[in-house]
């Protein structure tokens, strides 16, 4: 498969180690480098991980440690069998003339390696991801070389990492000296509440999008019109009563798991404290 037609998705935790690697970086490093995890299917390269490996760059020369990539890849292999080398990522905002050489590297481990460079100086306000992969060019019998070209990336996220995401960002607005260091999981009730009240902000945004464009305030874009007919045409139909019903059978059966698992728990801990009673 040609690389041209390779998507790239990057999970948030290759972000935060990414992150991580480069504050933790010696003070004589201005790039940090490492390796990309993850899975290949039907032009999708999905990236899950990714560790740091150390190197030196001069001027001429670029000094990695290779044993160390290899270790540190075969221990993932016993945590996760299922990431392979995708390719590698750098700080910084541009492919650099040292770039090549690592590339070079990377495309002995796996096929058609992906470069993910990070901008973790936030050169743009926000922290620009960009992805590569690398062409190679030249004439028959001459001089061959390669031409990093960008590819799209995007970013995307299981469940549990969508969960954790949101539980950080209620810690974004609060001030340093009363920023809390644990965050705990709110009830499913409040969740429900949350999301209904996030729901009826979208909402209203959206008609007023709809108003705008009608009243000729705002030029209508065929994407988000697209987008649109999409959402309505996978709302169920149902009536009024219909929907009361369902959501009212809904709310019974999580009250009823509440329930129970608050009778599992207390029976828990009152055989826990009858184990421990002393015996005549």
């Amino acid at each position: 498969m040609s690389g041209l037609n390779l998507t790239v998705r990057v999970h948030p935790v290759v972000l935060f180690q990414v992150v991580d690697a480069f504050e933790r970086r010696n003070a004589d490093s201005h790039r940090v480098i490492g390796t990309l995890l993850g899975s290949v299917d039907k032009g999708v390269v999905e990236v899950t991980n990714c560790f740091c490996v150390p190197h030196k760059e001069h001027d001429d020369q670029v000094e990695a440690e290779l044993s160390y990539a290899l270790d540190m890849y075969d221990l993932n292999r016993k945590v996760n069998a299922n990431e392979n080398v995708v390719g590698w990522w750098a700080t910084g905002n541009e492919v650099t003339n040292h770039s090549s050489v690592i590339h070079e590297y990377y495309a002995r481990e796996c096929n058609n390696p992906v470069h993910l460079t990070v901008d973790t100086s936030l050169q743009s306000g926000r922290m620009g991801l960009r992805a590569y992969i690398c062409i190679q060019l030249g004439v028959p019998g001459g001089k061959t070389g390669c031409m990093f070209t960008p590819i799209p990336v995007e970013l995307t996220s299981y469940e549990p990492e969508t969960f954790g995401l949101k539980l950080l960002q209620k810690t974004v607005t609060v001030s340093p000296a009363h920023r809390p260091k644990t965050v705990a999981p709110m009830l499913d009730l409040a969740q429900i509440s949350e999301a209904a009240t996030k729901l009826q902000s979208l909402l209203d945004l959206i008609l007023k999008y709809v108003d705008d464009v009608i009243a000729h305030k705002v030029t209508p874009d065929n994407a988000v019109g697209r987008q649109l007919l999409d959402l309505i045409h996978s709302v169920p139909h149902m009536t009024h009563e219909q929907f009361t019903q369902m959501f009212n059978a809904n709310v019974r059966d999580l009250l009823m798991v509440i329930t129970l698992s608050q009778l599992i728990k207390t029976q828990l801990q009152l055989n826990e404290k009858l184990t421990f009673l002393p015996t005549a």
